[in-house]
């Protein structure tokens, strides 16, 4: 198929080839060996973001101590920056974590 290229660098995609992906709004672009290469690519809105966080049982707290470990992993020495966030929490005695999965 034939696609034209315009002034403004803007291209439109033939609808038969955008319908064969699933009509994706977003398109990952590389060059490889000289040839421009489109990837279909799924932007999460943030209701699948919540629903991922729900999925795996996280809460608000859960990512404010995140945020919190991370910005003070930051500024802390190399030993605490390498501490994940669930052993963080575990650690406070505010989430139940095995230590072999912490």
């Amino acid at each position: 198929m034939l696609a034209k290229m315009t002034s403004k660098n803007q291209l439109t995609l033939p609808r038969s080839v955008t319908e064969s992906v699933g009509t994706p709004e977003y398109f990952d672009v590389e060059v490889r060996d000289g040839a421009i290469v489109l990837t279909p690519v799924r932007i999460q809105r943030g209701d699948a973001v919540r629903a991922k966080l729900a999925a795996l049982g996280l809460d608000g707290a859960d990512v404010r101590d995140a945020v919190a470990w991370a910005r003070q992993a930051a500024e802390a020495p190399a030993p605490l920056a390498a501490e994940p966030p669930t052993a963080y929490r575990a650690r406070r005695g505010t989430r139940s974590v095995p230590d072999d999965k912490a």
